[in-house]
């Protein structure tokens, strides 16, 4: 048995037992807050609900000088959304550990660099578009010490290629509407709320919003998991083919299910897939209907990081099934296993090519944008991020989770579109084939946490909603909004 403490969801320390509590951590940064959970986990590895959370700040370091400051900061090479930064070093009695690159206006970090020694170069990668930016650089010592400001420097990214118009709001009352499927005719789409497993149908011009039914069988874990994925196939028509597919938590562990949908209520009840662990965190949750008709679904690792690389687990998997739940055809190992060593995909999209995209939150340092292909190994726990291990598979985009923690991802017009939970934003990547050309986001702050997204059929715009409501964003039941975002002609 042993006790494992998370901070914001990642795994900080396994305590074995004995020695159990009280335990000492150590390693951790000065001047820092950290957000505490604990949980239990026996000998066959079940994991117990989470402890209560608790919320602490280091003490700052005891030594009192600081580094100097950085000399002579520039910029080059700047674009829709990176520039280039340099600056000369810092000197420390201790040591330079890091350095923060920071918005003058407001002192908030915008990235940094951390090393022994660290580089005296960066590249910033998560700017907006046409915007104009002002900037310095500090330096940190071991002890947390932080140093007086490099120089201001300002430049204005390039202009923006293509912009989402408005947003309108479309509907609002909402309790964490986590995912949303459309009707094969996009005349209404089907819309969950994760923690209350109502599935609710509304009107593709917002209106009409009824509740027709919750899935049986549902729990939430306190963390993410709940009534996570909804996927209307294009089969359907309210009559002769009726059955619609939910992705949840149940007491078993998480399972996908199929109900029957006549276009007013849902009935009947079947698990197709189970034997997938579930966690108070990481338990990926979204299913999605292909353009080769095979029902996909996104695994978390369930706060066990090596059931990813274990090909007879179902978890930290993209899989690939029938509407009965085989295997479908075609999977590169004969099983439902699609694609492995992902640590927690959120959401999975297909671009015009068909070619399948997910979205991913890491652990500690990098969110992971997937190219996904059959039978290919994304890393986890061996990497997050890039990496140069012999077999694993590069994400082809990386944020770090402060500006990102992904949610849904979709495809418009040539861009995927990701929603962020932490990072309170809508980012925007172009793509060119199998590769990322750029990456901008919008509305920062402007809607709170964002969660699900969805292309609107047969139009060039996409439903959003918020995830306000939900056990993190700490605003009163039906605060949720969705909204339509349209990108012109």
């Amino acid at each position: 048995m042993a006790y494992e403490i998370y901070s914001n969801g990642a795994l900080i320390v396994a305590v074995p037992n004995p020695p159990g509590p009280p335990f000492r951590l150590t390693g951790l940064t000065p001047n820092t807050q950290y957000h505490f959970v604990v949980l239990a986990r026996d000998a066959p590895g079940n994991v117990s609900a989470g402890s209560p959370s608790t919320t602490c700040t280091t003490l700052p370091g005891d030594d009192p000088e600081p580094p100097t400051a950085p000399t002579n900061l520039i910029v080059s090479n700047v674009g829709q959304t990176t520039a280039d930064l340099s600056w000369g070093p810092s000197t420390d009695n201790v040591g330079v550990v890091g350095y923060l690159i920071r918005n003058d206006d407001d002192d908030a970090t915008i990235d940094q660099v951390t090393g022994n020694p660290p580089l005296t170069s960066k590249r910033v990668t998560n700017l907006v578009c046409e915007t104009t930016y002002r900037m310095h650089v500090v330096a940190k010592d071991a002890a947390g010490t932080i140093s007086p400001k490099s120089n201001v420097i300002t430049f204005t990214t390039v202009p923006c290629a293509i912009r989402p118009g408005g947003p309108f709001l479309v509907s609002t009352g909402w309790t964490a509407p986590w995912d949303l499927s459309w009707l094969p005719d996009g005349s209404a789409a089907l819309v969950i709320e994760r923690d209350t497993f109502q599935v609710h149908k509304i009107n593709g011009n917002g209106t009409g919003k009824t509740l027709v039914g919750t899935v049986p069988n549902s729990m939430t874990t306190e963390g993410d998991g709940g009534l996570t994925g909804v996927a209307v196939p294009t089969t359907w028509n309210g009559s002769t083919d009726q059955e619609v597919y939910f992705m949840h938590t149940s007491i078993d562990g998480n399972l996908i299910a199929k109900m029957n949908f006549d276009g007013s209520s849902l009935s009947g009840y079947t698990a197709i897939v189970t034997g997938i662990r579930k966690a108070r965190f990481n338990n990926g949750g979204v299913i999605r209907f292909g353009p080769d008709g095979y029902l996909y679904a996104a695994t978390g690792d369930a706060q066990q990081s090596s059931l990813a690389q274990d090909l007879g687990s179902l978890n930290g998997k993209v899989l690939r099934v029938t509407k009965t739940g085989q295997a479908a055809p075609g999977n590169p190992f004969g099983t439902r296993i699609y694609s492995y060593g992902h640590r927690d995909p959120q959401g999975i999209t297909w671009d015009a090519a068909g070619r399948l995209w997910a979205s991913e939150q890491g652990a500690i340092n990098w969110d992971e944008l997937n190219l996904v292909q059959p039978g290919r190994n994304y890393g986890w726990p061996v990497c997050e991020g890039i990496c140069t291990v012999q077999g694993m598979t590069n994400p082809k985009w990386v944020w770090s989770p402060s500006t990102a923690s992904p949610g849904a991802i979709t495809f418009v017009n040539g861009a995927l579109f990701m929603t962020a939970t932490l990072g309170q934003r809508m980012w925007r990547i172009v793509l060119h084939g199998e590769e990322v050309t750029s990456v901008d986001f919008f509305w920062h702050g402007t809607f709170g946490r964002l969660r699900a997204v969805e292309k609107v059929p047969g139009a060039n715009a996409f439903w959003f909603g918020t995830s306000n409501a939900d056990n993190v964003g700490g605003q009163p039941p039906g605060s949720d909004k969705i909204y339509q975002a349209d990108l012109g002609p």
